[in-house]
């Protein structure tokens, strides 16, 4: 597993906080461990889930994702 923590755009409040936390928590491979405003703290299977992949669902729910080198 891998941990990365992401910088996340766009979230203002606690429904934002939901979307991301669901958004992630819906794919595979990955655990969803902290998501406030303005971050995701994710372990993700390289295996089976790209941090592409990762952030591309985020991405696809409304919240531009910077992700680290």
């Amino acid at each position: 597993m891998e941990h990365v923590t992401l910088l996340v755009s766009g979230m203002s409040c606690g429904h934002c906080v939901s979307r991301v936390h669901h958004a992630l928590a819906s794919l595979t491979g990955v655990a969803v461990k902290a998501v406030k405003v303005g971050e995701a703290e994710v372990e993700f299977d390289p295996t089976l889930q790209s941090l592409a992949a990762v952030a591309a669902a985020l991405e696809a729910a409304g919240y531009p994702v910077l992700v680290p080198r």
